[in-house]
């Protein structure tokens, strides 16, 4: 068996670790944006969580780099990290915090063959949902003409703009939470492709399954069929054949 590079070990041993810092960085997002009057000691530890998140996902990538065999070509297939690594440094917003770590963790789950495509989509469509809502109502809470003002308004918000319904009840007013909803509209098409193709892969499958299972219970039928009519003959013959001349 081929052994494995000290890249493709690390990757195997941090994947649990960096996931469940993701998880960690959700809450520490959540909490400022869900209670707005948390104390400015809890919003000093969840900025600290998040900045520690994303401090622990650029060493991630640092490692990675200096393992890979190969680092230009390394460079050159991962430029997405590298650009989410990058992205908190040109400005410190929150906001560029949980782009650059969403890409970060969809990068690493990517990683791991033991997840599936079905759990790896349904997490995206989750994880999408949830921060696309978070991010718009910090957004547009505080915006004078706004009406995303509590969590289910926002809910309501990312649900519809995702799925492309577009009721207008509730949309964004402030530029950056209008370039939220345009990422999250892109997101949610290119969601719901996958699992428009997903499904259809598994009919197909399903259908190709059933197909072959149908064509080899013919074939069978078919080679009893020419047995029995062989047997047939076989036993016609010896009772025209003279007891006196059968072997």
């Amino acid at each position: 068996m081929k052994q494995q590079s000290a890249q493709v070990r690390w990757e195997h041993r941090t994947q649990r670790p960096l996931l469940g810092l993701a998880v960690a960085f959700a809450v520490a997002y959540a909490v400022p944006i869900v209670r707005p009057g948390a104390s400015q000691d809890v919003v000093a530890l969840c900025t600290a969580v998040e900045w520690a998140v994303w401090g622990a996902f650029a060493v991630d990538y640092a490692v990675r780099l200096a393992l890979a065999e190969q680092r230009p070509v390394f460079l050159r297939t991962h430029w997405l990290d590298l650009c989410a690594v990058l992205l908190p440094l040109l400005q410190p917003l929150r906001l560029l915090r949980l782009v650059s770590t969403l890409l970060l963790v969809g990068q690493r789950a990517r990683l791991a063959s033991q997840i599936k495509l079905t759990t790896y989509v349904a997490g995206a469509v989750v994880g999408l949902l949830m921060f696309g809502s978070l991010a718009v109502l910090s957004v547009e809470r505080d915006s004078p003409d706004g009406n995303i003002r509590t969590l289910g308004d926002a809910v309501w918000w990312s649900f519809t703009t995702m799925t492309t319904v577009g009721y207008g009840d509730h949309a964004p007013t402030t530029g950056l939470g209008r370039v939220l909803a345009v990422g999250l509209m892109l997101s949610g098409i290119a969601l719901l492709g996958v699992v428009t193709a997903n499904i259809a892969a598994w009919f197909i499958a399903r259908f190709e399954k059933d197909d072959v299972e149908e064509r080899r219970q013919t074939e069978a039928i078919e080679t009893l069929t020419r047995e029995v009519q062989a047997l047939r003959a076989e036993v016609a013959a010896l009772r025209a054949t003279p007891v006196g001349e059968r072997r």
